[in-house]
């Protein structure tokens, strides 16, 4: 893996607060995290695919489970 130069900065306490990288190290990052991204995402969208049914109105449930808290 590449040595990333960094600059912390930091606040008038000495807290960190951001960090400083140079612009082809940032391009370097981003491209690895959309890669990365893409790979991730499809899987996981595709488990949550389809259509549910409902077997009764949403506000009705809603209101149930606000009774039961009262």
């Amino acid at each position: 893996m590449k040595l990333i130069k960094k600059q912390i900065v930091t606040d008038e306490s000495m807290h960190p607060v951001a960090v400083l990288i140079d612009y082809q190290d940032w391009q370097a990052i981003e491209k690895i995290l959309e890669t990365h991204q893409q790979q991730d995402i499809a899987p996981a969208l595709a488990e949550y695919a389809g259509v549910i049914q409902l077997t009764g109105d949403p506000l009705d449930f809603q209101q149930q489970m606000r009774d039961e808290w009262t």
